[in-house]
């Protein structure tokens, strides 16, 4: 009969001279630093190519297969803009109405939004200004807005005249592009335009390493000069 204890992180008894293995300790991670955290928000349908804009610009990646994007995903990518080391954190979400309630508190804490529709479908186009609607309601007043026509190496199947996406960005003061993650069209330069157009509000502030949450949807909480 040989003695045992009960452990209670583990259902049934242990033998009592049975060691338990502690777990290996971890390596110290290295610490990226940077002088700007810029957080941007891609919105818009469901289908316009988000995840796919989102995935082209870091990773320099496209891949047909991508699946509906369920609540958020995140990318990051670092950049130098004026100078400054600018990691710009790039949430990406989910354009289907049920997670409308998730994804509104994220624009709290974006100082960039990046609204994206297909220019090979009409309804997305329509609902450009629902979108906009959602900006106004729920980010913050200064935020920089930029509108994306993506798909634009389907011409062919254009229902959207890039004469209207450019009137729609004039008569709200945005920027606007057409772009194509598949033909790697405008990615980089809208992303840059954005993150040049942030950095040129952005107050100088002394390096403060509390002033940014960049693990959670609350967002950034104050303009970073300094980050990890």
């Amino acid at each position: 009969n040989a003695r045992v204890r009960s452990w209670p992180w583990r259902e049934g008894p242990i033998p009592w001279g049975r060691r338990r293995r502690e777990p290996e300790p971890l390596l110290p991670r290295a610490r990226k630093t940077c002088d700007l955290l810029f957080q941007l928000l891609l919105i818009g349908d469901s289908g316009v190519g988000k995840t796919c804009v989102l995935f082209r610009f870091p990773d320099d990646a496209f891949n047909t297969t991508f699946i509906s994007t369920i609540g958020i995903d995140c990318k990051i990518k670092t950049v130098e803009l004026q100078g400054k080391k600018i990691k710009l954190q790039m949430w990406d979400t989910a354009g289907q109405e049920r997670f409308h309630t998730i994804t509104t508190s994220y624009y709290r804490g974006a100082m960039g939004t990046v609204l994206v529709y297909d220019i090979t479908n009409g309804k997305t186009f329509e609902n450009i200004s629902k979108w906009l609607r959602n900006i106004d309601e729920h980010a913050n007043e200064d935020v920089e807005r930029m509108l994306l026509g993506n798909k634009c190496d389907m011409d062919d199947e254009r229902v959207a005249p890039k004469g209207k996406g450019e009137q729609i960005a004039r008569e709200h003061g945005i920027r606007f592009f057409e772009t194509s993650a598949k033909a790697n069209i405008n990615i980089e330069k809208a992303f840059l335009t954005l993150a040049e157009d942030i950095l040129r509000k952005t107050p100088v502030k002394e390096p403060n390493s509390e002033n940014v949450d960049i693990s959670s949807g609350g967002g950034v909480t104050g303009w970073k000069s300094k980050c990890c």
